[in-house]
């Protein structure tokens, strides 16, 4: 176990970094030697799609009601324009505005 005191925050922080580096680098030496055929494209566009709905769902269920409201309000955003960038921007508004209620 690694003490938070000193410098121990730093180093887990550095160890974080590192381990994040790793399998980034290593993921994309790995698609090096993979040729990307339909079967593979297939599976790369379906685990883009399994990471969203394991990050999404659980807000949507354990969330607090703003964190649930930005949820509905950035997919209604996005079906509505088709553009990340204010749909996300409508989702953090959305909750700031009601936990400020």
């Amino acid at each position: 176990m690694i003490a938070i005191a000193d410098h121990g925050a730093l180093l887990l922080i550095a160890l974080m970094a590192l381990v994040t580096l790793v399998t980034r680098f290593g993921g994309v030496l790995m698609m090096t030697f993979i040729p990307l055929g339909p079967r593979v494209e297939g599976f790369i566009n379906a685990m883009a799609g399994s990471v969203l709905i394991a990050v999404l769902v659980p807000i949507a269920v354990e969330g607090d009601p703003g964190a649930r409201l930005a949820l509905l309000a950035t997919g209604a955003m996005m079906l509505g324009f088709k553009r990340p960038m204010p749909a996300i921007a409508s989702g953090i508004l959305v909750a700031a505005l009601v936990r400020l209620v």
